[in-house]
């Protein structure tokens, strides 16, 4: 409601402001102008300049100069105002030709057009004209600081963006040499007084022949493949590399600004965008369970859920700090867009029976999403009873609750390690996965399980280390200079997650086309690029060696000639793997060890399951 009052006061300011110019207009003509009129010797004459008054804000109204962005107002704004100006007063001459020409005669028009034009124009573009020159005034500051010779790529809209964001923002101490461009039309040319120059492949005789330390990719309509290629140019440059969003995105509320450039943009492939349709008549309505929701998967996990409206969306997390996070967001986002979800949030860990069992109990989820799971490879070696009391029992309970209470489907979150497994974390998930191939055999509720490899900015991923890593000043560390990895973006990820639910029909293990992994060593080394740095020189990669149970390739099927399609085309089912029978005997032994039990002895009884485990690390840590 305040809102909309401000807006009509402003609208009144505007409307008494045009009243007076009008009147100030007539009054300068006829005093300084020697304009001969009978208009103020006539009787009433004040009626008639209150019609005119009347009639051109009524025209002005039609122009639509009250509904101006006073930020934004430009040349087609400019344009507008002249137009209105004009045509009110050749119609407010015409009406009074019509009644007596000695009224308002000829020369009057010639002379208030202009003076009512530029009076009406200022007031419209007074905070512009206020802004320019505060930038004016605060301009000098900005070249205390050593100026950052600037490469702008592209020289359209995107590099006039670019350009008005590094004037304006005083924070930005960017100075733009030079456009770069590919169309020929604008090569050799000039935008605001800055040469353009071309091709863009010849960047980088660009960069060394003006010292450029920072390169800012400006193009409107520029795609992810090109985006990349771009990228590479700039391999082995010295520069530190931005780029405006992409129009893929940006949203309504989200303006387009200079940004750094993503790690996504780093991955050999495109991002892979997701088909969600399904999704919406899977969960709407429904009462969610999100175990593992305060992590990074499961924190996006229920960020999306809520986008389609479940009835309930119960989050269940040992973790209160990061759940506690997820809670405020999701609450902000309930009310703010007035979704009709109840959240409801939970501390509790999964192997804990009684505690899972009372959410199922008490709530009755129809849908769950079991992401609850300890991931760290080198601590779960260390660690590996506990890796397997909450990775399998854990499972376990949530499968066996799933059974008990008729739960209609339930998807576990699974990983590129539990193939061929080398470390515990591997051997628990794929252990997991056997689980669910079980009580998909037994049981009424659709089980699936969904595997995915490395996901990029989750908690423990490689990504964020690196960054602290460079931004410590190096060395950057890498275990195995061959290691590669499959990436995935932490939407990718989740997308697949919520589809692979909606495909479900029980015992499924779904898998991404992840394109071709990527060598850990080479995204180092673009990092630290993009981060304004030489590899080796300004910032070391060091190779530490593998650690305990780690692989140099992860793999996502166990035979690529045996995987079904669904009506995805990104999206695929692993037909391999098996189960076993006696699980209820083999959750019953370990129960019956956990207090007594050793890391080396723990990992030799998942391997009774998982047959094709290899263990790494023998010796007792």
């Amino acid at each position: 409601m305040s809102r909309f009052y401000n807006r009509k006061l402003r609208t009144l300011e505007f409307i008494l402001v045009d009243s007076i110019i009008i009147i100030f207009s007539y009054w300068f003509v006829f005093n300084y102008a020697n304009v001969k009129s009978n208009l103020f010797s006539i009787k009433g004459w004040y009626f008639y300049i209150l019609g005119i008054i009347v009639f051109k804000i009524f025209l002005k109204f039609l122009f639509g100069l009250y509904k101006l962005l006073l930020d934004f107002v430009g040349f087609s704004e400019f344009i507008r105002i002249f137009f209105c100006s004009l045509i009110s007063n050749i119609i407010v001459y015409i009406l009074f030709l019509i009644i007596d020409s000695s009224i308002y005669p000829f020369h009057l028009l010639l002379f208030i057009t202009p003076i009512e034009f530029l009076l009406i124009a200022l007031t419209r573009f007074s905070k512009r004209i206020l802004h320019a020159l505060d930038n004016l005034t605060r301009y000098p500051r900005k070249k205390i600081r050593e100026q950052v010779n600037t490469l702008v790529i592209g020289a359209g809209s995107g590099g006039k963006l670019v350009l008005d964001e590094i004037h304006n923002n005083v924070r930005l101490n960017n100075k733009v040499i030079a456009f770069l461009d590919d169309d020929e039309k604008k090569i050799g040319k000039r935008l605001n007084g800055i040469p353009i120059y071309g091709p863009i492949a010849n960047v980088k005789e660009f960069i060394e022949k003006y010292n450029i330390a920072e390169v800012i990719i400006a193009i409107a309509s520029l795609e992810q493949d090109r985006l990349r290629e771009f990228i590479n140019l700039f391999e082995n440059e010295n520069i530190k590399i931005k780029r405006l969003p992409l129009m893929t995105e940006v949203t309504v509320d989200k303006e387009r600004r200079i940004i750094d450039v993503k790690i996504e943009d780093l991955l050999s492939r495109g991002v892979v965008d997701l088909d969600n349709s399904g999704i919406d008549t899977f969960l709407e309505n429904k009462t969610i369970l999100v175990t593992g929701g305060g992590g990074s998967i499961g924190s996006e996990l229920c960020h999306q859920i809520i986008t389609y409206k479940p009835k309930t969306l119960i989050i269940f997390d040992i973790y209160e700090n990061t759940t506690y996070n997820v809670q405020l967001d999701l609450q902000k986002r309930i009310q703010f867009e007035n979704l009709p979800t109840e959240l409801i949030v939970i501390i509790g860990s999964v192997y804990n029976e009684k505690r899972i069992e009372y959410v199922f109990n008490t709530y009755r989820p129809q849908v769950v999403f079991h992401a609850a799971a300890y991931k760290h490879v080198p601590l779960m070696e260390n660690n590996a009873v506990e890796a397997v009391r909450t990775n399998v029992l854990g499972t376990y309970n949530v499968a066996r609750l799933c059974d008990k209470y008729e739960i209609e489907k339930m998807v576990l979150v699974s990983t590129d390690k539990a193939v061929r497994p080398t470390n515990i974390m591997g051997a628990t998930k794929s252990c997991c996965e056997k689980i669910i191939k079980y009580f998909s055999q037994i049981s009424k509720t659709s089980y699936s399980a969904v595997r995915f490899g490395n996901v990029l900015g989750s908690h423990g991923s490689v990504v964020p280390l690196f960054m602290k890593q460079i931004a410590y000043g190096g060395p950057v560390t890498i275990t195995h200079k061959e290691i590669t990895r499959y990436f995935m973006t932490i939407p990718e990820a989740v997308s697949l997650i919520l589809l692979s639910g909606v495909y479900a029909t029980g015992g499924e293990i779904f898998i991404l086309d992840m394109g071709e992994p990527v060598k850990i060593y080479d995204l180092a080394k673009k990092m630290i690029q993009l981060s304004g740095f030489i590899p080796g020189k300004d910032i070391k990669i060091e190779e530490i060696g593998l650690r305990p149970g780690e692989k140099l390739y992860e793999e996502l099927l166990l035979d690529r000639s045996k995987h079904e399609k669904t009506q995805n085309d990104k999206i695929f089912i692993d037909t391999n793997g098996d189960t076993f029978e006696n699980v209820e005997d083999f959750i019953e032994n370990l129960r019956s060890q956990f207090d007594i039990i050793t890391n080396q002895e723990i990992k030799e009884e998942i391997q009774k399951v998982v047959s094709d485990y290899v263990i790494y690390c023998e010796k007792e840590e």
